[in-house]
């Protein structure tokens, strides 16, 4: 058991850092938990470790909360002997402190054995409980069991590319889409997003080893650590095999026996846990049938371009995949459920909101004469199959609007659509 006196060392100067004010860049989720922070349930943030977690809680704080709260990070080096019992100690440290709590606030919660027992009972009391963690299935699971129906998941992504903007102090107005030193500047910022993703301590420091660092952080305590991988350097060459081959299809019989590994389970669960921390994540083909989504091959894309970069097994990551994996994210965060369309022509993006096919997009660094017909035919399929009227094409600078066959072709520059 963890004293009192020893919380109170830990807990005091974490609020005195969470309360101070610091100029951060406001998070446009913000606007989805002020609509979800007035409902009762436990609000559960989830994301890739160093992706802003922490900030955001302190900007939920200061914007959406009154002062009557209270903060505890458990990836402090003291509480690594914290237990499930030690809970009780830290609400009254709270009382303590604080003549009343309304709100509570639990950073990297996943490190203690049986935490959900415990929030339960903060919730049961009639607190406002905030938790963020970097492990989606580890924290569904266990809210599954203790708080069904009483939590509500949101995910947190690196800066978009708008956040980035307003990070680089960019201010934006709808008139600079059409002024032409305007759109110089920002395809000049997306070029340097496209290269260094965004992550916001790596953006504030631009060193090389701060991702390096978050990668074997990922690695070690998210999977090999919390999962007991005894064969770390099979697990590490699947990492980066998959990391160097985002929007490329891939299966799990070909990795196995392409890496080694004992059987393909050993290969899916591991896949798994890297999505579960927020590093990859998998791409199934659209179909109707659930079984043949399943049993098709996948395609696996990384949580930002900064990875591509310092990690791949790759000099240079091919330009046109890197400009898809920018989409596929973009995608993520705007809450799409995501396919990717293989017939007789080949679509990158099928997507899909409430079980309906809304929309499909192709992504390509250029039309030129070498891919035009490719990547038209592979858009007018996915748009004639899923009865759609009209398709989107990504690319790095060219904008126009094409007919075929009846079907309206939208071609448009990636900065562009990232800020609409």
């Amino acid at each position: 058991m963890i004293s009192r006196e020893n919380l109170k060392r830990v807990i005091v100067p974490q609020n005195m850092r969470f309360t101070l004010h610091e100029e951060t860049v406001p998070r446009s989720i913000l606007k989805d938990i002020a609509d979800l922070s007035g409902t009762p349930h436990v609000l559960i943030i989830t994301g890739l470790r160093r992706a802003g977690k922490s900030t955001l809680l302190k900007q939920i704080n200061e914007n959406l909360f009154s002062s009557k709260n209270t903060y505890l990070n458990f990836e402090d080096e003291k509480l690594l002997s914290f237990t499930t019992e030690d809970f009780s100690a830290v609400q009254e440290t709270f009382l303590e402190l604080n003549d009343r709590v309304e709100v509570v606030f639990f950073d990297e919660i996943q490190n203690v054995d049986k935490w959900e027992i415990a929030v339960r009972k903060f919730h049961n009391e009639g607190l406002k409980v905030i938790i963020t963690g970097s492990n989606a299935s580890l924290l569904s699971k266990e809210f599954g069991t203790k708080l069904t129906g009483r939590h509500l998941n949101i995910v947190l992504y690196p800066f978009s590319f708008r956040e980035y903007l307003v990070f680089r102090e960019i201010e934006l107005s709808e008139n600079d889409f059409y002024l032409p030193e305007k759109i110089v500047h920002l395809r000049k910022e997306f070029n340097s997003y496209f290269e260094k993703g965004g992550i916001p301590e790596y953006l504030k420091y631009e060193r090389e080893e701060i991702i390096k660092q978050i990668y074997e952080d990922i690695l070690i305590k998210d999977i090999i650590v919390r999962y007991g991988i005894s064969d770390e350097r099979s697990f590490r060459e699947l990492a980066r095999l998959l990391i160097s081959n985002v929007g490329k299809l891939f299966s799990y019989t070909r990795l196995k026996a392409n890496l080694g590994f004992g059987s393909m389970n050993t290969v899916k669960s591991h896949i798994a846990f890297m999505e579960n921390s927020y590093m990859l994540f998998q791409v199934e083909k659209y179909d109707t049938s659930l079984k043949r989504q399943i049993i098709n091959n996948k395609k696996v894309y990384c949580i930002d371009n900064s990875f591509l970069n310092l990690v791949s097994f790759e000099t240079t990551v091919n330009l046109g995949r890197k400009l898809e994996n920018i989409v596929f994210v973009e995608l993520k965060r705007r809450k799409y459920t995501i396919h990717y369309h293989r017939e007789k022509f080949e679509c990158d993006f099928v997507l899909s909101l409430k079980n309906r096919v809304a929309g499909v997009i192709q992504v390509c660094y250029q039309l030129d004469n070498d891919n035009m017909a490719r990547e038209i035919n592979g858009i007018v399929e996915a748009v004639t199959l899923y009865q759609l009227k009209e398709g989107l094409i990504l690319t790095m600078d060219q904008e126009e609007e094409r007919s075929t066959n009846g079907i309206s072709i939208h071609v448009l520059p990636v900065w562009k659509w990232l800020l609409r």
